[in-house]
């Protein structure tokens, strides 16, 4: 989904307007709803308030982002992680395994902490 070259890069009018003549410092989080808005160099600097859908993330802009769109630093989509019922038995395993690893090193600290001294 690219803009053709002669119609330029898309940057909402809205956040230009809220931006033109301000410092990032003097300016707190700009909440938008634009995700699809690209990042022009006169945004450098700002913190913006990128909606995702349920909240605002925030997005401080730097100048590796330039060119990019604001959507793509505020995801939509929540990743709990992989595995049902498999992963659990091995995260328990491995979680059972660190223990056992810790109790062993415990025991042998205090072996060498009995020995008398000069022997």
């Amino acid at each position: 989904m690219t803009r053709s070259a002669k119609k330029g890069p898309y940057v909402d009018p809205r956040l230009l307007k809220k931006i033109s003549g301000k410092k990032p410092d003097e300016v707190s989080v700009i909440k938008t709803w634009s995700r699809d808005s690209q990042i022009s160099p006169e945004m450098v600097g700002f913190a913006f308030g990128v909606h995702n859908g349920r909240e605002h993330i925030e997005v401080r802009v730097s100048e590796d982002m330039v060119g990019h769109r604001l959507g793509e630093f505020s995801p939509t989509r929540k990743f709990i992680r992989h595995g049902g019922k498999m992963q659990k038995e091995l995260e328990q395993k491995k979680k059972e395994s660190e223990i056992e690893a810790a109790k062993a090193a415990k025991s042998a600290a205090g072996e060498g902490t009995n020995k008398a001294p000069g022997k």
